[in-house]
């Protein structure tokens, strides 16, 4: 059954400080039967030769996802939540241009299926009042799905940030980037 009420008092949260690049959160949302057994999460290595820093990749749910605007398929759409979703099977012709056009490099073209899939925030658990498979798994609290309550008090020194300017781009997102305290957007060079 899908709730009308599942996101207007909760949201998703990553704190890139908080990964320790465990996987767990690849692994259980290869897990997600909605995904084929394929991780729609990755965990990066920030600077491998430098440091054991990883991050964590997840679709950000873009207010105006650029990787819809550029299907020529109409193969991509967002939902009334503001959620994202994998290209339509029925519709995806395989162009990849949702891969190049995205600002956060998320979308992934399955080369076997000629399809585009993306993290769809586990939409058959949160529509109906579950968290996402990798918020359920994270054990540093890297991935937080709850209210905004519940995060400012597990990070009262960090800021949850959803505007990110991309060159002269800003681009406004559903999921929210943990940052210090007082930090309102992210400029990427």
């Amino acid at each position: 059954m899908i709730s009308t009420e599942y996101n207007k008092n909760v949201g998703f949260f990553v704190d890139m400080q908080r990964c320790i690049g465990c996987h767990a959160c690849e692994m259980a949302c290869a897990e997600c039967e909605t995904n084929g057994q394929d991780s729609m999460i990755n965990i990066h290595y920030v600077d491998r030769k430098h440091t054991i820093q990883t991050t964590v990749q997840v679709c950000m749910h873009c207010d105006d996802p650029v990787c819809a605007n550029v299907c020529p398929a109409d193969a991509i759409t967002k939902d009334v939540f503001g959620v994202v979703h994998s290209a339509n099977t029925s519709r995806c012709i395989g162009c990849s241009n949702c891969v190049m056009a995205c600002p956060f490099g998320v979308p992934k073209k399955m080369e076997e299926a000629e399809l585009m899939m993306k993290c769809n925030m586990c939409y058959d658990r949160t529509s109906a009042g579950l968290k996402p498979m990798c918020a359920t798994v994270c054990p540093s609290g890297a991935l937080f799905y709850g209210t905004l309550e519940e995060i400012e008090e597990k990070r009262p020194n960090s800021t949850p940030v959803n505007k990110f300017i991309f060159g002269k781009q800003e681009v406004v997102t559903k999921v929210n980037i943990m940052m210090p305290k007082g930090s309102t957007e992210l400029k990427v060079h």
